[in-house]
């Protein structure tokens, strides 16, 4: 059998995921050769020639593609910041807008020794596990309701330990839980959570609609109702000084910022935008209340609860 241009194959799979309606058909063709292949995506150029079974598991992949089923559950993985995770059925797949998020979290941690960080609603690991490889020195703790999400996080966690990551820590547990982590109150350096946060009935790309679990994407009618727990729970957690960052939708620019307000112990309150300038996660930082000199009404504590 003839060897056949790998270059010709990637045109031919990007005009099929074209015609799908895939939103990035060029990268998506390119991505899945490289795994067929086994090289980097950027080492395309250095494999002219392939062997006809080649193209045509390349072409399987592109007609399971072009079906919209995520690009990832194809190559069996995800990225986040400098690693990959493991991830398939069952578990939510992470995705670059989260980038940003891990980004400052890692920021907000500069000059920070052997910092306790939280990870909840944590899903396959990605970003705790992401934050311990960057960070070897801190203490990474991550919470998971889902037991078949947990079960992807423990499998990525235990393939992290093997490469040499320090091993972080996981827990089967709602973030509804008002005991949840009750021994960390107040020593988290930084808490990070990439909630359910889509409301009900908002139209979603076959991606996923069809393949990441509703529990993992959906939270209400307005996308708020775990965000508002990750809130009381994140901010508990805190110590003096220490930051929260939450990822939401993009119609909630105003919501969740309002929400991390109403914590009189949070300050610094703020939104950022992701890569594509959309509104996209926002973080808050742990104070100390000043003590009010003046009289305190009847039945009212002196302090407010966080």
């Amino acid at each position: 059998m003839s060897r056949q241009p790998l270059r010709l194959a990637v045109l031919e799979a990007q005009r099929v995921l074209t015609d799908a309606g895939v939103a990035s058909p060029r990268v998506d063709a390119e991505l899945l050769a490289a795994h067929v292949v086994g090289v980097p995506r950027e080492r395309l150029p250095m494999v002219p020639l392939v062997d006809p079974p080649v193209v045509e598991a390349l072409r399987v992949l592109v007609s399971q593609r072009a079906q919209r089923v995520p690009l990832q559950h194809l190559t069996g993985t995800a990225a986040m910041g400098a690693i990959e995770v493991a991830v398939g059925p069952g578990v939510f797949i992470p995705r670059p807008e989260s980038e940003t998020l891990l980004a400052w979290g890692l920021a907000a941690l500069q000059g920070v020794t052997q910092p306790l960080v939280v990870d909840l609603c944590t899903g396959s690991g990605a970003l705790a596990l992401a934050l311990a490889h960057a960070r070897p020195d801190a203490q990474v703790h991550a919470v998971e309701r889902d037991p078949v999400a947990l079960s992807w996080a423990r499998r990525n966690a235990e393939a992290r330990a093997a490469a040499g990551d320090t091993p972080v820590v996981l827990y089967a547990g709602d973030v509804a839980d008002p005991g949840l982590l009750g021994a960390l109150d107040g020593m988290a350096y930084l808490v990070l959570c990439n909630p359910p946060y889509v409301p009900v009935g908002t139209p979603l790309p076959p991606e996923v609609a069809l393949h990441d679990p509703p529990a993992a994407v959906f939270a209400g009618h307005d996308g708020l109702a775990v965000i508002s727990e990750v809130v009381r729970t994140g901010t508990r957690l805190l110590r003096e000084g220490g930051s929260i960052a939450i990822e939401h939708d993009d119609s909630h620019a105003v919501a969740v910022p309002a929400l991390l307000a109403a914590r009189r112990v949070l300050t610094d309150v703020a939104d950022h935008v992701d890569l594509a300038g959309r509104p996209r996660f926002a973080t808050a930082r742990r104070t100390t209340l000043p003590v009010s000199p003046g009289p305190v009404s009847p039945g009212l504590p002196s302090r407010p609860e966080p």
